[in-house]
C-alpha cells in the first residue's frame, strides 16, 4: 500500500482533468455511499473503459475506501473511508444541491474582485455525509439529537431533503418519535447510524410524497412597504413587474424565505425598521404554513 507521501506525490503528477473524477469518485462514495462506472460517464462524456481506468487508479490510491460487489458491478464505501482530498463545505454543498463545483479542490478564480460573507455555522461534513447517504438511500438514521426545548434525545429519523435557510443547513426528515415531518438542524445531529435492515425501512407515511407541508405550494405576493420612502427604488432592486414581485415557494420553507428577506408580513404593515423593505400583500397566503410562525410580524397577526 502506498505511504501518505507518495498518494500526494501520483495525485500531484495527474492532470486536472484526472484529478476532477478522481475527486468525483470520492464525493459519490462520501455523500451518496456508491458510485458505478455510469455515473463518470454520464458526468464527464467518457468511455466506459476510461471509467473503469478511473475507478481502478482511485482504488490503487485509496483501496481502503472502496468495496466492490462484484455481482452488482458496484463500488461501495467503506467503513475504514478517509478522504484524499480536503473539500470545504460550501463546494460540497454547491455539488450536492446545484450540481457543480464537484471538482478537485483548487483556489477559486474569479475575474472580478468579489467578497462573499462567510457563514457562521457550518454541517460538520461527517454528519452531512451520513445525511445524504440516507437522502440517496431512502433510509432511517438513528440520532442523537439536541434541541434547545428538549435537550438532548435519541430519535429515528427519515431525511428526504436539505434546506438552506440562509443561516443554517436542516434536513426535512420524518421523526418517527413524534411522527410527524420535522425540520432538523444538521449541526445538532450527532452519532448518526444509517438503519439498512428491513424492519428500519420506511414505511408508506413516512415518505417524501406524504410530506403536505413539502408538497404544498404557496404563492406570495410582495410589495414595497407602505410605510418606507421611494418605494420605486425597490421596485429597482427586487425587479419588480407592476409594482409588486410574486414568488412559490414550499409551506415548508415559506417562513425561512420571508425572514431571510425581511419580508414585513404582519396585516397592517406595522413593522417599524429600515429592513423592512417588503410587505406580504395577503397574509392569508400562509394561512395552514407550518413555519409561518418565522415570517416577521405574522405571529402578531395570527393571534389578532
Amino acid at each position: 500500500m502506498s505511504t501518505q507521501d507518495e498518494v500526494i506525490s501520483e495525485l500531484e503528477d495527474l492532470s486536472q482533468p484526472q484529478k476532477d473524477r478522481l475527486a468525483f469518485i470520492e464525493l459519490r462514495l462520501q455523500y451518496f455511499g456508491e458510485i458505478q462506472r455510469q455515473d463518470l460517464v454520464a458526468r464527464f462524456g467518457i468511455q466506459t473503459a476510461a471509467a473503469t481506468r478511473d475507478l481502478a487508479l482511485y482504488r490503487g490510491l485509496a483501496g481502503h475506501n472502496v468495496v466492490f460487489d462484484t455481482r452488482t458491478k458496484r463500488y461501495f464505501l467503506s467503513d475504514t473511508f478517509t478522504p484524499l482530498f480536503a473539500h470545504q463545505t460550501d463546494r460540497v454543498l454547491s455539488w450536492l444541491t446545484q450540481g457543480f463545483g464537484d471538482g478537485e479542490p483548487s483556489p477559486l478564480r474569479s475575474t472580478v474582485s468579489c467578497e462573499i460573507p462567510a457563514r457562521i455555522t457550518q454541517p460538520p461534513l461527517d454528519t452531512l455525509a451520513a445525511v445524504t447517504r440516507a437522502i440517496h438511500k431512502q433510509a432511517a438514521l438513528k440520532v442523537s439529537y439536541h434541541s434547545i426545548s428538549s435537550g438532548k434525545t435519541h430519535r429515528e429519523i427519515v431525511p428526504h431533503s436539505l434546506i438552506d435557510t440562509g443561516l443554517r443547513w436542516h434536513v426535512r426528515a420524518f421523526d418517527r418519535k413524534t411522527q410527524e415531518f420535522r425540520d432538523f438542524v444538521i449541526s445538532r445531529i450527532v452519532n448518526p447510524q444509517l438503519l439498512l435492515d428491513p424492519t428500519s425501512a420506511p414505511a408508506e407515511q413516512e415518505r417524501t410524497d406524504q410530506d403536505i407541508q413539502w408538497t404544498r405550494i404557496v404563492e406570495l405576493e410582495l410589495v414595497p412597504h407602505p410605510d418606507q420612502p421611494r418605494p420605486e427604488i425597490t421596485v429597482l432592486d427586487y425587479n419588480m413587474r407592476g409594482g409588486s414581485l410574486k414568488v412559490r415557494a414550499r409551506a415548508a420553507t415559506a417562513g425561512y424565505m420571508l425572514r431571510k428577506w425581511s419580508v414585513d408580513c404582519s396585516l397592517d404593515h406595522s413593522l417599524r425598521g429600515a429592513e423592512y423593505r417588503l410587505w406580504l400583500k395577503d397574509y392569508l397566503a400562509l394561512y395552514g404554513v407550518g413555519n409561518a410562525v418565522l415570517a416577521p410580524g405574522y405571529a402578531v397577526t395570527r393571534d389578532s
